[in-house]
């Protein structure tokens, strides 16, 4: 039983950092808030998470790992199903889990975006690599044999930033509630397909360049 609500309490505490590491960053937030929240007194942190900066990368970590398990990366597709279809799958889940209202990791990465500490540069590369892993072997794929890596991870980049800056934008109108300030994206499927339209043109054209250059068949 006390190992229950030892158990309870962590989560309590995670979900409540969750929220205010969100609205405020990590200097701004306080433990004291985080524990009144949780209904906790302030050793639990101690107790459970060692300090503030501990419980502020196991928040991410939890975060991450909550919209991950929501929104898998495959998007469902099949691992041996078409690069293209990989690809659209990838950029759909994406989408979604930035667009998500409970996602609270790219409300927290924002946060750290605006005011770095630096503390969350290790957890967060240990968990995002694996996900640039696959998308950039997706991309390579599409690319075709004997591409070279900057091609790569250009196209990627540039994949990556038509799905997540328009998505962000959105999040921050939908949470600042500015008036007059419509919502970008209104189906997220057709801009899903949109955005797989664009990018294979994109990879195509990036390959023919490089076939004319080489002398390859593309």
């Amino acid at each position: 039983m006390t190992t229950k609500k030892s158990s309870v309490a962590k989560e309590k505490l995670l979900a409540a950092a969750s929220d205010v590491f969100g609205e405020k960053g990590f200097r701004d937030a306080t433990v004291a808030e985080i524990c009144r929240r949780a209904g906790a007194n302030i050793a639990a942190v101690n107790y459970h998470f060692g300090n503030k900066e501990a419980l502020y990368r196991e928040t991410w970590r939890q975060s991450f790992a909550e919209s991950i398990l929501a929104h898998p990366q495959d998007g469902g597709i099949p691992p041996n199903a078409p690069a293209e279809q990989r690809l659209r799958g990838q950029i759909t889940t994406l989408m979604r889990r930035v667009a998500d209202p409970e996602n609270r990791e790219f409300v927290i990465s924002q946060m750290e975006l605006i005011n770095p500490t630096g503390l969350l540069e290790e957890v967060m590369k240990s968990a995002l690599i694996p996900l640039r892993e696959k998308t950039l072997a997706v991309v390579r794929e599409l690319l075709g044999p004997e591409v070279d890596e900057q091609h790569v991870m250009h196209c990627e980049i540039c994949i990556l930033s038509m799905c997540l800056h328009p998505m962000l934008i959105q999040r921050i109108r939908q949470r600042t509630k500015k008036a007059g300030a419509p919502l970008l994206i209104h189906d997220l499927d057709a801009f899903a397909d949109h955005i797989v339209l664009f990018a294979l043109a994109g990879v195509q054209a990036v390959r023919d360049q490089r076939c004319k250059k080489t002398g390859s068949p593309s």
